[in-house]
């Protein structure tokens, strides 16, 4: 056996276990040497003067009472008459001598308070008390044999407050790393057990107590013993005072949560990210094997990957500068590479590098379009299910991403009859296959723009939000876990890509970003309600006799949108511009000549003449 790392290995052990168990007789070895302290303090030469002179007094007039009272009994044994002058004098001198005793007595009482005797002394008479007796009742029960648990008691109870000063009094071992910063030391000084316990009280925290910090991926983490009437809530309301005890700068992100006992809560600073080294770029290898979840992003205090389920409907909140759609791209492509993708883009910058993937919808006919498409296909797939007799689509899963959704909804507030469409998309549509996901820079659902309808947000189960403006959009961006406080994420351009997932816990997450150029290298698949319906294929379009309205001599809506069509226009926009109608009417007509199979809209939207498509 090598005794040398045996000894070094028990040394090790007795110090951790010494340092696990100081804080806890902390309070008590600060309350004695505080204590101790009042007490030195008091005993100044004045004061002892004072005491001196008060004795002196107090002793003057115990002499004196006992005199007046000898002379009382004297007089009495003179004389049985009570009204005599003599014992009428006697009784005088012995009721001015008490109350003159009784105020001395009082002065050197109130001395004795100012020159007090040391902490030490009164803890030996104090120990004297038990000792003396049980030393005694050990040699009196001492008689058949030797009885020594009275003076074994009172020597474990001698024992038991020099330990607990001991311990107390010890400075546990931090261990620091060569790595830490000098911000992160500064705060592991100022959170070990005895600076806290001295300077707490400063900063209205008296009654809390720090375990050694130790600093994890995530940044400095360490235990608070709550004391008395503190809780987890009490002391996380306290964090500005926190935040000023440990010097700590502004920007810099302090949790408080609740321990695994009662008793305890967790305190963490987040002065250094544990994704901090992962690169932050999707790729397709990031797709988990489950084929029920996706990856969101990392975890900035664990380094662990977070997963969220893929065919549940989903809000996604963040202001402007935020990094709200660079996120939502691994996640698109995600839903792009295991099934089809139908992008709303109401402001129609993303889908200027979606459009050669997969099926876009910006201008208002063709938002309006893919909303009546998605519900067709919904409904589709219902008669689908009922005919095999299933409870659950067993498909590919289309999913619907609308960002942003404040624009989306100005689009098409006046049109009731799609409004409910889409609400039925967001209540209806998972169980189908069909899956809404809502993207939007203002969590609102009241006021004259709302970001997201008041009977589509109660349905977005899974919920992420970067920064938002204030608690009200914190409180619809994270519903109940509004407490993560995303409003209070820094503005910078360090924590873009970073928010908090509703239920996850108040743990800052990383997503994942995508590219334009990863963006473009994903495989090209745009769906049409077509390819659904036929597994994959495209079905051939009828053919329709259609009434030629130039014989009329009137050239009809329908003949303009057809002739700016065989003219090259390729667009609804194009079209409308050519013809000078508005886009509620040019798109009626293509919808009626698509139907007719007079015109063809390609798969990447596109519109052409029949007989040029074929």
């Amino acid at each position: 056996m090598d005794w040398k790392q045996a000894w070094s290995s028990t040394t090790n052990t007795t110090t951790a276990a010494l340092d696990s168990i100081s804080p806890v007789f902390v309070p008590f070895a600060a309350r004695w040497d505080m204590e101790a302290d009042r007490r030195n303090k008091l005993r100044t030469p004045e004061h002892l003067k004072a005491l001196m002179a008060t004795q002196k007094e107090h002793n003057a007039a115990r002499s004196t009472l006992s005199t007046a009272k000898s002379q009382k009994l004297t007089a009495r044994a003179a004389t049985n008459n009570p009204f005599a002058a003599s014992r009428r004098a006697a009784r005088v001198a012995t009721k001015a001598a008490t109350r003159h005793e009784r105020d001395t007595r009082s002065k050197l009482k109130e001395a004795r308070v100012n020159y007090p005797s040391t902490l030490k002394a009164r803890a030996v008479q104090a120990h004297a008390v038990h000792t003396v007796p049980s030393v005694i009742a050990s040699a009196l029960m001492s008689t058949a044999h030797v009885t020594v648990w009275p003076a074994t008691t009172s020597a474990l109870l001698i024992g038991a407050n020099v330990a607990s000063l001991a311990l107390g009094r010890r400075k546990p071992r931090v261990t620091v790393d060569e790595s830490l910063s000098l911000e992160e030391r500064q705060l592991m000084e100022r959170l070990d057990p005895a600076y806290w316990v001295e300077h707490a009280p400063d900063r209205g925290l008296s009654g809390t107590v720090t375990t050694p910090p130790v600093i994890e991926p995530g940044g400095i983490r360490c235990e608070v013993r709550l004391d008395g009437t503190w809780t987890v809530k009490t002391l996380a309301d306290k964090a500005d005072s926190i935040r000023a005890l440990l010097g700590a700068r502004t920007a810099l992100r302090i949790r408080i949560t609740s321990a695994s006992r009662g008793g305890w809560a967790v305190l963490s600073l987040a002065t250094r990210s544990a994704a901090a080294g992962v690169s932050s770029l999707w790729t397709p290898d990031r797709i988990p094997t489950d084929p029920l979840m996706m990856s969101l992003g990392l975890d900035t205090e664990t380094g662990d990957e977070v997963l969220i389920p893929f065919d549940e409907r989903l809000l996604v909140s963040g202001a402007s500068g935020t990094g709200k759609s660079w996120s939502f791209r691994p996640l698109m492509a995600t839903a792009h590479l295991r099934g089809d993708l139908l992008l709303i883009d109401g402001k129609g910058e993303e889908a200027n590098i979606w459009e050669s993937v997969c099926r876009v919808a910006v201008e208002a006919d063709e938002i309006a379009a893919a909303i009546d498409e998605a519900h067709a296909e919904m409904t589709r797939r219902k008669h689908d299910m009922k005919k095999r007799g299933i409870s659950v689509w067993d498909g590919r899963q289309l999913t619907v991403p609308i960002d942003e959704g404040q624009v989306v909804l100005a689009a098409i507030a006046r049109d009731k009859d799609r409004l409910q469409r889409l609400i039925e998309l967001s209540s209806l549509g998972r169980s189908r296959g069909v899956v809404l996901w809502w993207a939007t820079q203002y969590p609102l659902t009241d006021g004259s723009a709302p970001g997201v309808h008041k009977l589509i947000a109660p349905n977005l189960l899974t919920r992420f939000s970067l920064r938002v403006a204030g608690t009200t959009q914190a409180q619809v961006a994270l519903d109940d876990c509004a407490h993560y406080a995303p409003h209070q994420i820094p503005d910078g351009r360090e924590y873009r890509g970073h928010g908090y997932l509703k239920g996850y816990g108040p743990r800052m997450l990383r997503t994942w970003t995508l590219d334009d150029a990863g963006v473009r290298a994903l495989p090209k698949s745009i769906w049409t309600p077509e390819k659904s319906a036929t597994g994959g294929q495209a079905a051939p379009a009828p053919l329709r006799l259609v009434k030629n309205a130039a014989s009329s001599g009137v050239a009809s809506n329908r003949d303009k949108v057809l002739g700016a069509v065989q003219s090259g226009a390729r667009t609804a926009k194009e079209v409308a511009d050519a013809t000078g109608l508005n886009k509620g009417t040019v798109s009626r007509e293509i919808k009626a000549l698509t139907a007719s199979g007079v015109l063809v809209r390609t798969a990447d939207g596109r519109l052409l003449p029949g007989q040029q498509a074929a």
